[in-house]
């Protein structure tokens, strides 16, 4: 691959995902033009800008164009690169088509990433991908007692655990309660040892409790929330995410995540779509994560998309 040893202009975006409302969400930073860059300086960049996930636009190679791909991303961590994630894929969309980008199907974006050929629509005011395929495993009884006693909580608190890999490799943990999940305090060094990423999760008992709970647990969160957004369904599912593995010790609103944990715990018969999931009030956040079913039992992941920097980046 031929690379570039002088920085040059090049566009480049932020914006926040699963959130109507900027600076509530997860940032994701965009380099809307990534010719030329090769992976050291892709990952020093992602580095520095110290956000989840950094991507990197550029066009299809010559099997994704075939399989009707209009662009690819690459995406890094502070920590290394992912075959796949969710708020990248749907805050890279929104930045390729506010720049200008033509779907070649109509009414259909497709993005090439590592793990294959991801599928976009729109739905509404918000974007939407096809949850990619899972791998559901066991955990193994020994890792879960340590991942418990890093999380804080008893192992008997843990309802079900399974390892959920759609690209993204995470622990599932069902715990009893949503005070469970936010009320956790995590040893991130602990979880990093383990070199094991952790999706924490609980069912809302009823839709009527949530408000109120997240009101509770994330007052300044909740006071930038909008009218549009006390009328909204409540969720019946939180969510944390903990990544102390890649350099995160906590993401603030996780797709793929919450892609894997949605057809891990419909397989369970637990919770079927169409349902709204909160994740990140505890960093401050009060983002929504959107799931969906299509009637041909297709998972899709939605979420709002808000532009908050345009600019050029020397890279």
């Amino acid at each position: 691959m031929t690379t570039t040893t002088i920085p040059r202009q090049r566009p480049f975006m932020t914006v926040d995902v699963f959130t109507a409302r900027p600076y509530l969400g997860n940032p994701l930073a965009v380099v809307l033009d990534a010719t030329d860059l090769d992976d050291a300086r892709m990952q020093a960049f992602a580095a520095w800008t110290q956000l989840s996930e950094t991507t990197f636009l550029l066009p299809p190679t010559e099997a994704g164009l075939a399989g009707g791909a209009d662009y690819r991303v690459r995406i890094f961590t502070p920590g290394g690169e992912l075959p796949f994630a969710g708020h990248p894929t749907l805050g890279s969309c929104h930045a390729w088509l506010s720049q200008g980008g033509r779907p070649r199907q109509n009414g259909r974006i497709v993005q090439e990433c590592a793990k294959g050929l991801v599928a976009i629509e729109r739905q509404g005011e918000r974007l939407a991908f096809e949850a990619p395929a899972t791998d559901i495993g066991a955990v193994e009884p020994g890792l879960l007692a340590d991942v418990a006693q890093a999380l804080g909580v008893q192992p008997d608190q843990i309802r079900r655990a399974a390892w959920l890999d759609n690209g993204p490799r995470w622990m599932g943990v069902l715990l009893e309660h949503p005070d469970q999940v936010l009320g956790l305090e995590p040893d991130h060094g602990r979880l990093k040892a383990l070199n094991t990423k952790v999706g924490a999760c609980a069912l809302y008992d009823t839709v009527d409790d949530a408000p109120a709970l997240i009101g509770r647990s994330s007052r300044e969160a909740r006071a930038f929330a909008t009218g549009q957004r006390q009328a909204e369904a409540a969720p019946r599912l939180e969510v944390r995410g903990f990544a102390s593995p890649v350099g995160v010790n906590e993401d603030p609103v996780t797709g793929s995540l919450n892609a894997s944990l949605a057809l891990w715990l419909r397989g369970q018969g637990l919770l079927h779509p169409p349902y709204i999931a909160s994740q990140g009030c505890c960093v401050g956040r009060d983002g929504r994560v959107h799931v969906g079913e299509d009637g041909q039992g297709a998972l899709w992941i939605g979420g709002d998309v808000v532009e908050c920097v345009r600019g050029q980046v020397l890279l």
